[in-house]
């Protein structure tokens, strides 16, 4: 080894020597106990640094190798803490503003691999058949295992028109499955309604964001005038559903609660509890709900499950939630880098924790369609035989019929829809508005 090298890692070696000591003096000033500082794991730190500078078979840029460092010490705190240099940070910021080019898909990490929590509604990746829960082991001929989830995200966007191959392990499959993906400009539709019954409503909520509340509300009042007077029950759909701000999910839970805590915070950099309540005024006035979950439901759905349901304010029907029940706030680094660290933990208004354990619903639903029943011997009468005069009654059913076979059917094959319609119906003949 020449001269100069020898001097460069010295000097390095300094650099972290002098490093260690005011991160020493940092951490002693903020925490009285300053045995915490694992001094000795700093200096191995280094040593390993040094090495790697040393003797790895190729050179390695500094800052990549420190980024790497950060990377790494994040991902192993949970699958929601990461650095994001500046282009990716700037990506991020993109990202927010709901119009970007991709598969409409929410995704985590889990054993290396990438999860899907929910493929998002009229996107390719919902269009393609991606499923919460499912693995995702290639992006076309690459591997997932050792990414990063951002590198992983980063391969699957792309140029719009452009198709991407994901091999996902599902569960029941005997094999992994092949889904060919063509990627879109995301334009994503927060909330959609329609009428499923005499008086019941189905809003169905696909992510939360700001404007979500303001879309909910004109939402209901667009099926009061559709039906004619107030709703007699509502279906509020949450499957599926990634989440998005916590103002959305908030202001959802608002909507429908009169008063009382949505939900509160609690973190070690918070002084205490941070807590959010609704206000007075309920969109249904009292009118009978059900939520629909599943375990794509996740953070803001979990977060508005969880206050109707400890209020009882609505029946929660389907499978347990995500289990997403953690905060991450996004901090700017003095060099235009971006850290997402994972600061606090969701709680309902009775004190549970969501993470890791979900929202369980009050109703379990298992995975069945709806199939019309043909009847496999059906008696001939009277009116069944060629040429025979039809009643005036008759007429009218004939007529009546053909009007409603011509309309699209509200519920469709969803037994879970189904179940939740049937259980409003009930509660309306019980109890009334």
């Amino acid at each position: 080894m020449k001269l100069g090298q020898k001097l460069t890692i010295g000097a390095v070696g300094a650099v972290f020597g002098v490093l260690i000591s005011i991160t020493s003096g940092v951490f002693a000033d903020k925490d009285e106990d300053s045995s915490n500082i694992p001094l000795e794991q700093l200096r191995t730190f280094s040593d390993v640094y040094v090495r790697i500078k040393q003797s790895y078979v190729d050179k390695v840029d500094d800052q990549e190798l420190l980024e790497n460092a950060i990377r790494g010490m994040l991902s192993g705190l949970d699958p929601h803490s990461s650095f994001m240099n500046q282009e990716e940070f700037k990506e991020l910021r993109e990202g927010t503003s709901g119009t970007f080019g991709g598969l409409g898909i929410e995704v985590t990490m889990e054993d290396g691999f990438v999860k899907v929590v929910s493929p998002i509604d009229d996107t390719p990746a919902q269009r393609a058949g991606m499923q919460p829960d499912d693995l995702i082991t290639r992006i076309d001929d690459k591997a997932v295992k050792g990414m990063t989830l951002t590198d992983a995200i980063e391969l699957m966007r792309g140029e719009p028109g452009t198709p991407i191959v994901l091999t996902v392990f599902r569960e029941g499959e005997d094999k992994p499955l092949e889904v060919e993906i063509v990627r879109e400009i995301i334009k994503v539709s927060s909330v959609k309604q329609r009428l499923v019954g005499d008086g019941i409503g189905y809003v169905r909520i696909a992510n939360f964001t700001t404007s979500t509340v303001g879309s909910l509300a004109k939402g209901i009042e667009k099926l009061e005038e559709e039906y004619g007077d107030k709703l007699h029950g509502l279906v509020l759909d949450l499957r599926s559903n990634p989440g998005g701000v916590l103002s959305g999910a908030v202001g959802v839970s608002d909507a429908f609660l009169e008063d009382g805590m949505v939900v509160y915070t609690e973190g070690r950099a918070m002084i205490g509890p941070d807590k959010y309540y609704a206000e007075r005024g309920d969109l249904l006035d009292g009118a009978p709900m059900v939520v629909l979950i599943n375990s794509g439901s996740a953070s803001a759905s979990e977060i508005v499950a969880g206050a109707l349901q400890d209020h009882g304010r609505a029946v929660i029907m389907g499978t347990t939630s995500f289990g997403k029940g953690s905060v991450q706030t996004i901090q700017d680094l003095a060099n235009g880098d971006g850290l997402k660290l994972t600061t606090a933990r969701y709680y309902t208004p009775s004190g549970r924790s969501i993470q890791a354990a979900g929202i369980v619903p009050d109703i379990e639903l298992g995975q069945y369609e709806l199939k019309k029943r043909e009847e496999s011997f059906k008696p001939v009468r009277e009116g069944d035989l060629a040429g025979h005069l039809e009643s005036d009654e008759e007429a009218a059913a004939k007529e009546k019929a053909e009007a409603e076979e011509a309309e699209e059917d509200p519920i469709g094959e969803d037994y879970w829809l189904f179940q939740a319609v049937n259980l409003l119906k009930g509660m309306y003949i019980t109890h009334g508005r």
